[in-house]
């Protein structure tokens, strides 16, 4: 292939300018992305040779050396791993094809500090070559091709790169960086020495520099022709945890999962029996942008006797945990290992219930700490990751106790954090039930119409305002032997919380007001299954309920959202309030079907739901304002 000039696809464009432009703090950022590539070529070869052995060519050693040439201010990442042919270097360097790219340029064109570590969030490392570098040039040949099918890249990260065919014996990739003014720290090699020491000391692979040493006769630091390791070249998670640090677990997080902040937790364990492995899990301090993507893949990197799997092994761990992040080492599963074997694997089953029994005791050492510290961390991790676990509650049966007792709510009590320990320590006695009420909002739970017998009796509600509460629910029937009851589910039984001159008292009114309601029911025959004389209500005049059993409102609506068809049609309860004006009055007015239906809209409106015919509300209230 003569030499050719091709264009950029346009989201590169954009990347690279921002960039080149846009990403000024921690530059040093670029080199632990291009050693991290590097490492991963190493491993993809190492994986492809264990069918065909003959990739290895006269080369089985993988390693990755960092060279620089002070006088033509280049710096060099030289691996010998799978190589790239001139398709891949046009596809792998040319195009992005990752999901998350909008979002990556998205924060970059915000108001919040630009920095380099978002380049590995986001699947783009190696442009971030282009933050210290005015020109990259790419010299490669993939593993089991002849040498006069290299391949050389080249590029200025403006709209354009350069591609011809090269002669090159080596199998492996050289990234050359041609440094920009002003950035001659990175041809130092203490300071490159400290960069690989700081974020990719762990990479087990050789990571090799030439020595360099003093010579007393010149007086100065001399380089010789001798290559030797500058990282420790032992995988952080085969070590002893006595012998790693806070900041090396820390430093390691960051590097597997591209976060820039420190984690919230870490369990570090050598598990032996059914299966032997090892785990190195991650709870992350803040959510990331494709937390709620379901069908995003785990965060958990499999490795088999220290030989790189796969990325994201989603086998190994719930679809709730998918928040993890970390490496799981087995001894036990076989280095060809596929996608559909982790699925029927007895062996991966067991990791899988180890790391997640793991993860959950990681949140309990949090949640139940005496540290408030501690307990302020859980508190955070709430905030950002606690629909997930409810999402476990109807997943993973096996755990449902355990989970249960980390959820946290809002109540009538209090705004959050809530758990089910504190609502049953001040459950009011005589109190058989747990009660709670689902809305759209903390606003709307809080001015449900049907928390007012419990707020006038001083028996605390939860406030469950998540989408995944309605389905958690569905699994969840009780905690310690409480069921669990919807306020607005049924007719109120208090127990022995509504003594029986108010059960008296309902009746009566009930049969008072029979007439009444015997026209509601007429007037609102197509949208309430009955109308009855409320017990649950004290200032508003009237709210819909369903009967156990039924759909809720708020799940319908939820489920209408999602696109649902076919629902099942039940229709609701109206609980009319005879204490309230508006309702007293009905008999004697002239308006006594528009009235009907005004109460049942308001209701409605009154539960967050939306009117099927809002122009006839209009009209109805219309008239009864205009005068005779």
């Amino acid at each position: 292939m003569t030499k050719q000039t091709l264009s950029f696809q346009a989201e590169v464009k954009q990347i690279l300018h921002l960039v080149t432009h846009s990403l000024y703090s921690n530059k040093e950022i670029f080199l632990r992305e291009l050693i991290s590539n590097a490492s991963d070529a190493c491993d993809k070869l190492r994986f492809e040779a264990l069918n065909r052995p003959e990739l290895y060519e006269d080369a089985p050693n993988l390693e990755v050396r960092i060279s620089f040439d002070a006088e033509a201010k280049t710096l060099t990442i030289r691996d010998n791993g799978i190589g790239l042919s001139a398709d891949e270097a046009v596809a792998n360097l040319g195009t992005i094809a990752k999901s998350g790219t909008r979002e990556f340029m998205a924060k970059l064109d915000g108001d919040q500090k630009k920095d380099a570590q978002l380049i590995g969030q986001f699947g783009v490392g190696f442009y971030s070559g282009f933050i210290v570098a005015d020109r990259i040039t790419v010299e490669s040949r993939r593993a089991g091709t002849e040498p006069g099918e290299g391949v050389r890249w080249s590029s200025e990260g403006t709209g354009d790169f350069e591609i011809e065919t090269i002669e090159r014996t080596e199998r492996g990739t050289d990234v050359i960086l041609h440094l920009r003014d002003g950035e001659d720290e990175f041809l130092s090699g203490w300071k490159l020495k400290s960069i690989i020491s700081k974020y990719s000391d762990h990479v087990s692979l050789p990571i090799l520099m030439r020595k360099e040493e003093w010579d007393a006769e010149a007086a100065k630091q001399v380089t010789r022709d001798e290559w030797v390791p500058v990282n420790k070249a032992a995988a952080l998670w085969t070590r002893s945890k006595s012998d790693i640090t806070e900041e090396q677990y820390s430093e390691f997080y960051k590097q597997i999962s591209y976060d820039t902040e420190a984690p919230l937790a870490y369990t570090h364990n050598r598990v032996e029996g059914r299966s032997d492995y090892t785990q190195l899990l991650y709870i992350p301090a803040k959510a990331p942008f494709d937390l709620w993507n379901r069908d995003k893949r785990g965060g958990v990197k499999l490795y088999v006797k220290r030989v790189f799997i796969m990325d994201d092994a989603e086998a190994l761990m719930p679809v709730y945990l998918r928040f993890v992040k970390g490496v799981i080492d087995s001894a036990d599963l076989p280095l060809n290992v596929s996608r559909e074997l982790l699925q029927e694997s007895r062996d991966v089953r067991a990791i899988r219930e180890g790391s997640t029994k793991r993860v959950i005791s990681m949140l309990e050492a949090l949640a139940n700490s005496e540290d408030e510290a501690e307990r302020t961390k859980y508190k955070t991790f709430w905030r950002d990751f606690g629909p997930l676990l409810k999402e476990g509650v109807g997943e993973d049966h096996a755990n449902v106790e355990r989970l249960s007792k980390l959820l946290r709510f809002a109540s009538t009590h209090a705004d959050e954090d809530v758990s089910f320990a504190d609502y049953l320590g001040r459950m009011k006695e005589g109190q058989e039930s747990v009660y709670y009420v689902t809305a759209d909002s903390l606003a709307a739970a809080k001015g449900s119409p049907q928390l007012e017998i419990y707020r006038k009796k001083g028996v605390e509600v939860l406030l469950l305002t998540d989408r995944v509460d309605e389905w958690m629910l569905s699994h969840l029937h009780e905690v310690e032997g409480k069921p669990l009851q919807s306020v607005a589910k049924g007719v109120v039984d208090l127990g022995a919380l509504q003594d029986e001159e108010e059960k008296r008292q309902a009746e009566q009114a009930a049969d008072a007001f029979k007439p009444v309601l015997e026209r509601l029911k007429s007037s609102l025959k197509d949208r309430a299954k009955d109308v009855r004389v409320t017990t649950r209500l004290v200032d508003s005049p009237a709210c819909l309920v369903v009967e156990d059993g039924d759909m809720s409102g708020h799940l319908a609506r939820l489920l209408k959202q999602s696109g649902q068809t076919g629902l099942p049609s039940s229709l609701p309860t109206l609980e009319i309030n005879v204490q309230h004006t508006l309702v007293s009055s009905l008999e004697q007015s002239p308006h006594f079907d528009d009235l009907a239906q005004i109460l049942f809209d308001q209701a409605v409106l009154a539960e967050g739901g939306q009117l099927e015919d809002p122009a006839g509300y209009v009209k109805r209230v219309n008239r009864l304002l205009t005068p005779a």
